[in-house]
């Protein structure tokens, strides 16, 4: 139901004599548990499920599915003692203005390209153009590739990811670093999610 909104940021409602096509370009933000109990590699708190358990949860998601959204993050749960920490993080302003920039960039590498103003509209010429891969990064993507089994549409999700890494560090080309990062905002494509 959710692919072909997430593919072609449309949907289409067909009856028997017509269709009809309506915008859906949005941005589809999910959670979830690791397992059934959500204890699954909790760091104090242990998983009651059984591995097959474990696996018929995270089969509830479709592959093409989950080929479709970019990123996949596995949150750890925050200790007790993380709690009072008072280090400081990065300031909410330092990180909105980081933002500001890489999209004032992707604005200007766009200009004059119709309907396309930021990576993630980038079709595969597009892609190509801007997001060339020098020796280290095109060998450690095609090694992640090959280990965890990647789609076509993974590999093209992944080079975005390493676009954006790259305008929010900005530089204007993309590294290994970049890749490495992309394809870890990969973890659900990971046979050994949760580990």
């Amino acid at each position: 139901m959710l692919r072909q909104p997430l593919e072609e940021k449309r949907i289409v409602v067909s009856r028997a004599r017509y269709s009809v096509a309506y915008p859906a370009n949005f941005m589809l933000v999910a959670a979830m548990n690791p397992c059934p109990c959500g204890y699954y590699n909790h760091p104090t708190r242990e998983c009651v499920c059984s591995p097959g358990a474990v696996h018929r949860y995270m089969s509830r998601i479709s592959g093409p599915l989950m080929d479709r959204i970019d990123l996949h993050v596995e949150v750890t749960p925050v200790l007790p003692n993380e709690l009072s920490d008072r280090t400081p993080g990065e300031p909410s302003a330092a990180i909105r203005e980081r933002v500001v920039r890489a999209r004032a960039v992707q604005e200007e590498r766009f200009r004059g390209v119709a309907g396309v103003h930021t990576n993630v509209m980038m079709n595969s010429a597009l892609l190509n153009e801007y997001c060339r891969l020098d020796a280290a990064a095109a060998s450690l993507l095609e090694r992640a590739m090959e280990r965890l089994s990647l789609s076509a549409r993974a590999y093209d999700r992944i080079r975005k990811v390493a676009r954006t890494i790259a305008d929010l560090a900005g530089r204007a080309e993309v590294a290994a670093q970049d890749i490495a990062e992309a394809i870890n905002y990969r973890s659900l494509d990971r046979g050994n999610w949760g580990r």
